[in-house]
């Protein structure tokens, strides 16, 4: 059974102002839709306002633009999103796992007291774990690994050996910390590996979605700045650097070598060559391609529009001739510079003859 929290406490913890009865029993946080009896709802959008006309809820978080709208209790915020998800958090703990090392897993270091070692995880040598760490089952963890206080680790994460992890990260099933970087040399018709030496330092506040890589470094590290949010299934090659406080959605892919800035935002599938560098604040539309460095900040799109297929191979078929098109209007142009300034000799010689005469 779901503990009640009073909506007055509820202020009192996260911040805002309050209107209305602050002695309503909240228990979820639900949309302004469906909410129902002691569930709180919240409203961003104006285009939600007729919700909040009609919402069963106990409770609402809104902005103060919107506080007259309804005589509901109501927890008045400027930034009501980030509101509910402190309220989401407030009212959702995560599920406690009993302290301690389960009998199970293979810990080949000294594991603080407050930690808790899930079933079959194995940690080996020289690893450091911090405070109130958790390892859910299945974790492997390399040699000489740092893992700061108060981390999640997912079922069945891996961080290879020497990665150093910061305080408060939470890392989702399957994520692969460390493994190499994708590094070969040509030897005629052969690759030969080259072995990757340098380690991924992932900083305080970072979130790694599920099943998302990133690779050491070959020579210098892979480095993931504080408050770094990143979503699943993205590849991060090795070299990359990520500034602070960056965020990128599914199934984006990062080639070696590139920087990216604090700030930043890469949306869903997009993908960004190697050896750039991308400024503070730069935004990447879903599904762009980023083929060159982009020194000032700002918001980047490189999509083609989607079309019905025949229309796309005739716009293919033009855009092969844009090279050849552009040629000929070069000389076009050169041919009506000659023409021009053909007709200006012209008239100036024939003004200099009426002169003359």
């Amino acid at each position: 059974m779901r503990t009640a929290v009073r909506l007055d406490e509820i202020v009192a913890r996260l911040g805002g102002t309050l209107a209305g009865d602050g002695s309503v029993l909240i228990e979820q946080v639900a949309a302004l839709a469906s909410a129902g009896p002691r569930q709180i709802g919240f409203i961003v959008s104006a285009k939600y306002r007729q919700q909040l006309l009609t919402t069963r809820a106990a409770a609402v978080i809104l902005p103060p633009q919107f506080a007259d709208d309804t005589s509901l209790p109501r927890l008045i915020h400027p930034n009501p999103y980030a509101c509910y998800a402190r309220v989401v958090a407030l009212l959702n703990p995560p599920p406690a796992r009993p302290l301690g090392v389960h009998a199970s897993a293979v810990v080949h270091s000294p594991v603080p007291a407050s930690a808790s070692i899930g079933e079959n995880v194995v940690i080996g040598h020289a690893v450091s774990i911090g405070e109130n760490v958790v390892i859910h089952p299945g974790c492997v963890i390399g040699d000489g690994v740092t893992i700061g206080a108060d981390s999640l680790l997912h079922p069945n994460v891996v961080i290879c050996h020497d990665c150093c992890v910061g305080r408060r990260a939470v890392i989702q099933a399957g994520a692969v910390i460390g493994g190499d970087g994708f590094g070969f040399a040509r030897e005629g018709e052969r690759w030969i590996k080259i072995p990757q030496i340098g380690r991924v330092l992932i900083g305080d506040d970072v979130e790694i979605g599920a099943n998302t890589s990133i690779d050491r470094g070959a020579l210098d590290d892979t480095v993931i700045g504080d408050g770094v949010k990143l979503d699943n299934q993205i590849q991060v090659a090795h070299n990359v650097v990520i500034g602070e406080h960056s965020a990128m959605a599914g199934c984006v892919g990062i080639a070696g070598s590139t920087t990216i800035g604090k700030r930043c935002t890469v949306g869903g599938a997009g993908m960004i060559l190697g050896h750039l560098e991308l400024a503070d604040d730069t935004h990447i539309s879903a599904g762009s391609l980023v083929s060159k460095s982009l020194r000032r900040g700002g918001q980047y799109t490189s999509i083609y529009p989607l079309e019905a297929h025949d229309e796309w191979l005739h716009n293919a078929a033009q855009i092969r001739r844009l090279g050849k098109l552009a040629q000929r209007v070069a000389e076009l142009e050169k041919q009506l510079e000659r023409m021009s300034a053909g007709v200006a000799d012209d008239t100036c010689a024939e003004t200099n003859t009426e002169a003359g005469a």
